[in-house]
């Protein structure tokens, strides 16, 4: 017997959890009997007791897991939902498939590598055999009701069928519904060719409702698709139309009031409905080929006009830089006629790209702000009320300046001679910044 590796029982394990039925859970009790009937001995080998005597089942060469029966166990308990699940649906079972479930839980049951009573499993299996017999008896019973199902099933099939023909044709799915149609006549055939077999009676006149219902639903779909082909010529006869106007409006320069047209008759195509998908797919093709004739001109203008802007914006960029070179104004009167100048030219120059509007003019804006600022720096400082004001200020602030000197050369406390300091220091940087406004 081979011995499980670690990944040998993991994908035992899986393999159990996905074949099996799902074993319920478990108190801890029923593993502990289980466990009763297993041992591991010094080697890391599995024994279970059976009244033959003792088995080997398994082995851990690489040494044992924390609860190395648990594997031996959940094999076991499989087991045992096996037989559990035998007799809970033997009353459901046809001969044939309990054949072949006795036949294959016998052969699990022979060696098991599993730890647990096994001798009660193969003992309840046993029981299941004789029970099993009497379920065959039942048989005959069941293959009349399985009749009777199959005619019930048959019946629904064709009310299924009648259902689709019944629909209203333009509101019909029609490639769904065609599906449908025959996928119930594979059904049809596969009910007859899996039996059981109907009375004759019974399944020619369910076969002629079937062939009724089949029919009546092929003779809607030609009536609806006839329908759909004139509706699709009409709709090609109007996108032909559309197509001519927009061609003869193709070379059209009045560039707003076409594109406008345009836009309608876009309109009307989404409104003048569906050819085939091959055709629609051409006569839009066309359709669009006439626009884009116009569209492209269009466009050519629109880049003439932008490369134009552009060399507008170059010219600017130009004057900016000679305007940005009167800062910082060192004269006035120099800065302000050069501007004039510069905004005169700036003017004459014209539009630039949209794109590069707000910087150009905020830059300029800018220069024209500085020379601004500087006209009312200079009439502020020779305004004479705020030029007495200020010498004002100065005399003060000089008379102060002695004041605070003659006190610090008296000084003699410490503390004293800080604090005059200070406000001499304050004083002084006072005179200074005024000094340097009223020049």
């Amino acid at each position: 017997m081979s011995n499980p590796t670690d990944e040998t029982v993991k994908n035992e394990s899986l393999e159990t959890t996905a074949n099996k039925p799902k074993t319920p859970l478990l108190t801890v009790s029923k593993e502990e009997e289980a466990a009763k009937f297993g041992r591991v001995d010094e080697a890391g080998n599995i024994w279970v007791r059976e009244s033959a005597g003792e088995r080997q089942v398994g082995s851990y060469p690489d040494g044992l897991p924390e609860n190395p029966l648990s594997l031996y166990i959940r094999r076991f308990l499989d087991l045992e939902a096996s037989i559990n699940l035998f007799e809970a649906r033997l009353h459901i079972l046809s001969p044939k498939d309990i054949e072949t479930t006795i036949k294959s839980i016998s052969a699990s049951l022979v060696s098991p590598a599993a730890v647990g009573n096994l001798d009660e499993l193969r003992s309840r299996l046993a029981g299941l055999e004789k029970i099993a017999e009497e379920r065959k008896e039942q048989a005959k019973a069941e293959r009349k009701q399985a009749k009777e199902a199959a005619l019930a099933e048959r019946t629904a099939l064709v009310e299924t069928a009648e259902k689709l023909a019944a629909q209203d044709p333009a509101k019909t799915q029609w490639k769904q519904s065609t599906e449908k149609m025959r996928q119930l006549l594979e059904q049809w055939k596969e009910l007859q060719r899996r039996g059981p077999r109907l009375d004759r009676s019974a399944e020619d006149a369910l076969w002629k409702r079937f062939s009724t219902a089949r029919t009546t639903l092929d003779r809607h779909r030609r009536q609806y698709f006839s329908a759909l082909d004139a509706r699709q010529s009409e709709a090609r006869r109007a996108k032909e139309a559309l197509i001519t106007r927009a061609e003869e409006l193709q070379n059209s320069t009045n560039w707003g009031q076409t594109a406008a047209a345009y836009r309608e008759l876009l309109e009307e195509w989404k409104q003048a409905g569906r050819s085939t998908p091959k055709e629609d797919d051409a006569l839009w093709a066309r359709f669009r080929a006439a626009q884009q004739v116009f569209f492209d001109a269009r466009r050519a203008n629109s880049e003439a006009i932008e490369s134009e802007f552009r060399a507008n914006l170059e010219a600017k960029e130009a004057l900016l830089a000679e305007a940005q070179a009167l800062l910082p104004i060192t004269d006035l009167a120099a800065a302000q006629e050069s501007l004039r100048g510069i905004l005169d030219r700036w003017e004459s120059i014209g539009r630039v790209p949209r794109a590069d509007l707000g910087r150009i003019e905020g830059a300029m804006r800018a220069v024209e702000n500085a020379v601004a600022d500087a006209e009312e720096e200079q009439w502020r400082r020779s305004d004479p009320d705020a030029k007495a004001r200020t010498e004002g200020m100065l005399g003060q602030l000089a008379a102060a300046i002695s004041d605070l000197e003659a006190k610090l050369e008296a000084a003699t406390d410490a503390k004293q001679k800080a604090n005059l300091e200070d406000a001499l220091a304050t004083k002084r940087e006072w005179y200074k910044q005024i000094s340097a406004d009223l020049d």
